[in-house]
This record gives structure tokens, sequence and C-alpha cells, in this order.
């Protein structure tokens, strides 16, 4: 018999033997990647429950807006039960350059960023890493002893002791204090805003313009509007919640959510800045506001860094890439057989955390749609019961939006997952949530 070699470095079994390891290494960690980068599947809507022909007045109302320069286009995904139904790209992405919308056009998210850091930060407080009542000046000892304006309302309200710490719960489901000075109400509190640096009327987002050592010098400045656990208050939360998973962390914010969230989901086009290559992806708004006649509200550049790494309204994504993070939530944490939160906390998230002892001057829904009916969880507004609220849905749906006009939302009952992407920015934008929700629901068997 011919006497066969051990395999070794030097033998011909062996050099043939490493690059087909290579190459079987490098097919595999392709497969793997198509695999997490798959679109969800796909099944007609008769097979889970919906009207084909109902689905298809969203087109024509959409349409309707366009036509009338209301709005310049949008993306609409629907899932039920774990598969797409309804996927369509309407008018334009870019209509002062005749860019048609396409599915995987790219969206200024702003506050759909919240729901992913608030995602991270669960998935943080489960590794132990940090709890929910810790106190943030755990992590930033200047935030110690804030002050809080005794009456906001009072343009020259005089200044008392927080009496008790923010914690890591208050960010979540902004009982903080803390405000956005471009929304507030109150004159005292843009005043003390734009003195600490945390607002310009002449600066759009003027928080976001600093490095994330002068925001929290500024954070530790400026007054909160009311005492921390009190008062739900939509603002600047996540922003420091951002700031304290980097310091738990030690990595960006961006580097943070890439590695437990975005990467592993397959995320592939949501991104704190917009890659080179992409940035011809990206939706523009019309440039004259429908409801005020004027110019439109100024947007963010997404295709440059800010000062920092935005919790609560850096990021851009896709349709697709949203309904893939929507769609692990409404499975309890688990996507393509990867766990990311357990079933209980996703329900914990997806509960009420303002209760009966938390003021709402205005309610989350207010916020996002005009409407009453919700209160708020951990990072999402969260449907109290079938009635109160002016559109249809489940009592535990829960859902949020951003400034220049994405929106989406869950509903566990009816195992629906619904994605709604457009550069509407201005109050118009609270018509088109109310306007999709109940074009969803009415084409439903």
């Amino acid at each position: 018999m011919p006497h066969v070699s051990k395999i070794n470095g030097n033998s011909l079994t062996g050099s043939l033997l490493k690059p087909l390891l290579l190459i079987l290494s490098l097919m595999m960690a392709l497969i793997s990647t198509v695999a997490i980068s798959a679109d969800l599947p796909s099944a007609s809507p008769q097979s889970q429950g919906l009207s084909k022909e109902r689905l298809s007045r969203i087109r024509s109302v959409i349409e309707t807006e366009i036509n009338a320069n209301r709005m310049p286009g949008a993306v609409v995904l629907i899932a039920r039960k774990g598969a797409i139904v309804h996927a369509d790209s309407i008018g334009w992405q870019d209509k002062s350059a005749s860019t048609p919308m396409k599915r995987d056009t790219i969206f200024r998210a702003y506050s759909m960023t919240k729901p992913l850091v608030s995602v991270v930060t669960m998935m943080l407080v489960e590794e132990g890493k940090l709890q929910l009542n810790d106190p943030v000046s755990k992590f930033f000892p200047t935030l110690a002893n804030l002050q809080v304006l005794s009456n906001p309302a009072d343009p020259n309200s005089v200044r008392e002791p927080a009496k008790r710490a923010i914690t890591v719960h208050d960010l979540l489901r902004h009982t903080s204090g803390l405000t956005y000075g471009e929304f507030t109400r109150f004159a005292s509190v843009k005043a003390a805003y734009e003195e600490a640096g945390l607002f310009s009327a002449q600066t759009p987002m003027r928080a976001l313009m600093l490095t994330p050592e002068q925001q929290i010098d500024a954070f530790a400045k400026a007054p909160l509007v009311w005492q921390p656990g009190t008062t739900f208050d939509y603002g600047l939360s996540t922003d420091l919640l951002g700031r304290v998973l980097e310091k738990v962390s030690g990595q960006s914010l961006s580097a943070l959510l890439d590695e437990k969230l975005v990467k592993p989901l397959g995320m592939k086009d949501t991104h704190f800045v917009v890659p080179g290559p992409k940035v011809a992806r990206i939706a523009e708004p019309l440039k004259i506001d429908p409801l005020t006649g004027g110019p439109s509200m100024p947007v963010l550049d997404v295709t440059k860094p800010t000062g920092n790494e935005s919790g609560g309204a850096g990021m851009s994504t896709t349709a697709d890439d949203y309904l893939r993070f929507c769609q692990m939530m409404l499975n309890g944490g688990v996507l393509d057989g990867r766990r990311y939160l357990s079933r209980t906390t996703v329900a914990l998230m997806s509960a009420d955390h303002l209760g009966p002892k938390v003021a709402t001057p205005v309610q989350p829904g207010e916020v996002l749609m005009g409407i009453q009916g919700y209160t708020f969880g951990l990072g999402f507004m969260v449907r109290q019961q079938a009635g109160i609220a002016g559109v249809p849905g489940s009592e535990g749906d829960y859902a949020w939006g951003g400034a220049a006009g994405t929106f989406f939302w869950i509903d566990p009952k009816e195992q629906l997952v619904a994605v709604m992407l457009a550069q509407t920015p201005g109050p118009i934008r609270q018509t088109y949530r109310r306007m999709i929700k109940t074009l969803v629901y009415q084409a439903l068997d």
C-alpha cells in the first residue's frame, strides 16, 4: 500500500486542507450574513387575515396627499403573524430632484432612535451592568445636586433643590424633569436652557451640537422643570440616557448599538452618519410647510457627525430595518433564533410606567398623534384601553415616531407591526399617523 503521510503543513494533504478550510469559513460567514440581513418573509394579505382590496386604500389616500403637495411620499410596511403582507413605496424620495421613492430609501428617524436606545439599556440591565433605580449621579457626579424651577410658568421662577435624584427609570419614561427647549411652553425654561447651552432660537437642535462632555455640563447647569418622578415631560431624557450607556459600556453610543442590536438584527442601513455611498438614498421633505405656507422645519444633516451621538434623535434608517426591530419586539425579544431581550423585559417595557400618581400635562398620545388614551412605558407610548383614543388599536399596543414624520406601532393582540416612514416635519405628521392607523385596522378581516 502506498505510504500516507501525517497531515502537517508540509504534506500535500495539509497544503490542500488549509485553503479548503479557509474557503469553507468564508462561505459560512457569507451565508450567516445573508441570513441575518434577509427581509422578513412575505405572505398574501388574505392568508394573514387582511383584505388586499382594503389595503389598497393606503396608496390611494397617500397619493391624494402627494398630489395636493402636502407630503412628498412614504414607504409603508405591514407585517402580521411574522410575515410582510403589505409593502409599498409611494411618491417621491426627493420631489425637488424628481427622485422616486424606493423601498430602501433612508429616512431621518429622529425620535425613533429612542426605542433602540431604550432596548439596549434594558439589555444592559439584563446583564447586570446597571439597574433601573440607579441614580444618574452614580455615573455623572456633577448631576447629584440639581435644581428645580419652583413654578416654571413664572418667568422669574426661583429654584429649589431636587427632592430626589434622577434615575435610569426616569430617563426611560420621561419623568426626569428634563424637557425640550424647542417645544416647552414655558419662557422661563427656554431662557434657562439657552443660558445652559441646551437650546438656541437660532440653532436648531442645539443640544446635539455639544460634545458629550459639554452636554453633561449643560445638564448640570440647567434647572429641571419638575421634581424627578412626578411628571411626564417628553424631552432630552433619552439623550442623557445615551451618555449613561456610553459611561457604563466604555463605548460610543453608535458602537454599542451596532454591537448589541443594529448589526445582529441585520439593520444594514441604520446609522448615526449615513455612509457616502448611501447618501443618494436619503429622503427629503418638501421645501414648503403645507400648513403654514412658509419654509419647512430645518432637518438634520445626517451625512456628517453632530457634536454627540444623540440617543434621542440621531439615527437614520429604512422601513425594512425598523420592521425587523419591531418584529423582534413583537416576538417577545427574539428574531431569527437569536434572543435580544427576555419576554419578561419586553412585557415590562410595554407596560404602564406612569400610573395614577405621575402628572401628564401633555399625554404621550397628544405628543405623537394629538390624541389621548395612551400612557408611557420604557421607550414607547402604550395604549391603555380600547376606547378613549381617537384611532383604532388594541389595549397594550405600543408605538413611537420621529419629528420628521416617521412612525411605527406594535400590536401584540393582533400580532401586527406597521411602519410608515415619511419626511413630513411639522404638525401635519400627527394627521398622517392617525391616518395610517385607521387605514391599517380597517383592512383587518
